[in-house]
Formats: structure tokens, C-alpha cells, sequence
């Protein structure tokens, strides 16, 4: 393989990779390289769901997701799930289980997001970066799940971990 370095950004890097496909055939690949990220299904003791409504230029607005970030270098997800999660909604978990890990677009990047649940959350405080502009909302989970349906939540991570609780909810 061979890998021309394009870009390099506060924590994402841009590379083409000169590679041999299983196919024997050889092809440039634009390749975003990404540290990964941890987020977390809050779940409050009432069962409630802690999400927050944020806003995202390259969505072009405000969208709805779990809290979430990216993993600082030498970050174990879990303490970066920890971190996130009293950075942006104030809480810290007493118990984070893992849900799943998910690729988020693996035709251009190998970003990685560990999805968590959040149980036994104790008040804490929020710290928000400067560029993070966002409110918190409390809702039951079964209107979380009826705003992936109508098509209110479009965020992959928020609707993968959300389902995820709400199954493990319904068995």
C-alpha cells in the first residue's frame, strides 16, 4: 500500500491509499483517518432518556443525538465515554455498558464510535467546548423511538444505541 498525505487537521487526517483490492485490482482510495469516539444512551433512574439537541453545521442545523465525542490520543472509549458525558449533559454514570461499536461511513473513513448505556447517573457538571452549542432534553424512551420512526432523530449513532436500549427494554 502506498498512502499520500494530503491533510492533517486538529484530530482528522486526509490520505489517499494506493491499494490492491481482493480482486487483484489496484485503486485510489480517499481515506479520512478519524481516532474514533464513544457516546452514551443516558438512561435516568425514571427511566428517562438524556439527550441533547445540537447543533451541527455540515447537517445544516440542529439535530438530535446522544451525548458523544471523540477519543483523545492514548483515550480508552470508556473513559471517553465517561468524559463525554459529563462534559456535555452534567452527569457522570455509576454503570456504562457496552452496546456495540459501529463503523460510521467505512467507504472513506475507519472511524469507530463505542456505543454505551448510561445507568445510575449522579449529578455532576457540564463543561462544554466553545464550539458546542447545544440544550438538554429529558424524554421517555418510547418518544425517543417515535422520533427515530417520524424522522425527527436521523443521527445513526443516537438511532442505533436508542433501539438498542428500547429492545433490551421490550424482552
Amino acid at each position: 500500500m502506498n498512502v499520500k498525505h494530503i491533510y492533517t487537521g486538529k484530530f482528522l487526517t486526509y490520505n489517499i491509499d494506493t491499494v490492491t483490492l481482493p480482486n487483484g485490482v489496484s485503486a485510489d482510495l480517499e481515506m479520512i483517518r478519524h481516532p474514533g469516539a464513544s457516546a452514551v444512551v443516558p438512561i435516568k433512574d425514571d427511566g428517562m432518556v438524556v439527550l441533547i439537541r445540537q447543533y451541527r453545521h455540515a447537517a445544516g442545523g440542529f439535530i438530535y443525538e446522544i451525548p458523544a465525542g471523540k477519543l483523545n490520543l492514548g483515550e480508552e472509549p470508556l473513559d471517553c465515554a465517561r468524559r463525554e458525558l459529563e462534559e456535555e449533559i452534567g452527569y457522570r454514570p455509576e454503570k456504562l455498558e457496552l452496546l456495540t461499536s459501529i463503523f460510521t461511513a467505512p467507504g472513506f473513513t475507519d472511524e469507530v464510535i463505542h456505543i454505551y448505556k448510561g445507568t445510575g447517573l449522579v449529578k455532576g457538571e457540564q463543561h462544554l467546548d466553545t464550539d458546542e452549542v447545544l440544550e438538554i432534553l429529558e424524554w421517555p424512551l418510547e418518544k425517543a423511538i417515535a422520533e427515530i420512526k417520524n424522522g425527527t432523530i436521523r443521527d445513526a449513532k443516537t438511532m442505533i444505541g436508542l433501539q438498542m436500549v428500547y429492545l433490551e427494554e421490550i424482552r
